[in-house]
């Protein structure tokens, strides 16, 4: 299938024409790059109660799962996930975007069993070989930590991939995540900071060199305005960050779009879910203004009961924001 939803809302969004249904849905299912074993999420019962970790032939499964609902935009996975997939031929009845992670930054190691990368400045990384790129989309991630040889390092390796995706004809996104050193930058500086180290990227970078949309994590509703209104023709997205609650995950949606974000980017919110294409159908509804967070929170666990599965929470439990950066702009729903 040609006709990707992908390409046709991005071009509509860079063009001014933004409208009701363009919110695009990214499946980040690249976790095996950071966290091995676990990060592949739990298997379930026929009741939906967890039982373990996922083998890979199960985390292959509920890709496929997605796939064929075809409701999200963009796929994302680890290039060699992706080279099975492109393989056995998942995409050709979808009109799905699939896209591989190009680069892992050393502070998503740290979902590693034992492991302490988390406790210096991140530093780029690359595993994916792009004269093997299984997609015609890729990720990049950057950190930045406010230490001027780290960040130097990692501004460095980002122009030498740049340099090798136009060689190798493949266009890429980019992720920036928030400082992982402690103290890196106050807290009331954080989204500032974020937002001008990725305007002063930019700003160095020319249309053939600049990425297709960006990706960052959402540090409150000024930060995410003020990074969408400053240069229209770039999309800025969500990652979605931890694993929550639901009324978590929806709010992100919700709150995102409301100001300025045209896309969510969503691996733990959605790889830990009970059912996942349900939380997907669930996630367009709020992306497209049809209900509102907690009016999702209810009918997804609705859904769940129908289909005789068992929440990992109750549903007053999921209810709840837990997120403190939700806290401040959620529209109170009487449901």
């Amino acid at each position: 299938m040609n006709n990707l939803r992908y390409t046709d809302k991005i071009s509509r969004i860079r063009a001014g024409g933004y409208r009701k249904g363009d919110y695009m849905i990214a499946d980040a299912k690249d976790t095996e790059v950071t966290g091995g074993v676990p990060a592949l999420g739990l298997a379930r019962d026929a009741a939906g109660r967890p039982i373990g970790p996922r083998t890979r032939p199960q985390f292959l499964d509920e890709v496929r799962q997605i796939i064929e609902q075809d409701v999200v935009d963009i796929m994302l996975t680890a290039a060699g996930t992706m080279d099975v997939l492109q393989v056995e031929g998942a995409f050709a009845n979808a009109a799905i975007q699939p896209a591989f992670r190009g680069n892992e930054t050393t502070c998503v190691w740290g979902n590693l069993r034992g492991a302490a990368h988390n406790t210096v400045p991140s530093r780029p990384y690359r595993g994916a070989d792009l004269d093997f790129a299984p997609a015609n989309l890729c990720l990049y991630s950057l950190t930045f930590n406010n230490d001027t040889e780290a960040d130097a390092r990692a501004l460095e390796a980002y122009a030498a991939f740049r340099r090798e995706a136009r060689a190798a004809g493949v266009q890429h996104f980019l992720e920036v995540f928030n400082p992982n050193v402690v103290d890196a930058v106050a807290p009331e500086h954080l989204g500032a900071f974020v937002n001008d180290n990725i305007i002063r990227l930019l700003a160095s970078l020319t249309r053939a060199e600049r990425p297709e949309f960006l990706k960052v994590a959402y540090n409150g509703p000024e930060a995410m305005a003020e990074l969408a209104a400053h240069d229209p023709s770039m999309v800025v997205g969500v990652l979605g960050g931890a694993g929550a609650t639901h009324r978590d995950t929806f709010e992100l949606v919700a709150q995102s779009e409301r100001h300025g974000a045209r896309l969510a980017l969503f691996g733990r919110k959605i790889n830990q879910a009970e059912h996942q294409t349900t939380l997907i159908a669930w996630m367009r509804r709020v992306a497209d203004g049809d209900v509102r967070p907690a009016e999702a929170v209810h009918g997804y666990h609705g859904d769940l009961a129908q289909a005789g599965l068992t929440p990992d929470r109750a549903l007053e439990e999921d209810l709840a924001i837990t997120a403190d950066v939700l806290r401040f702009d959620a529209l109170e729903d009487a449901v």
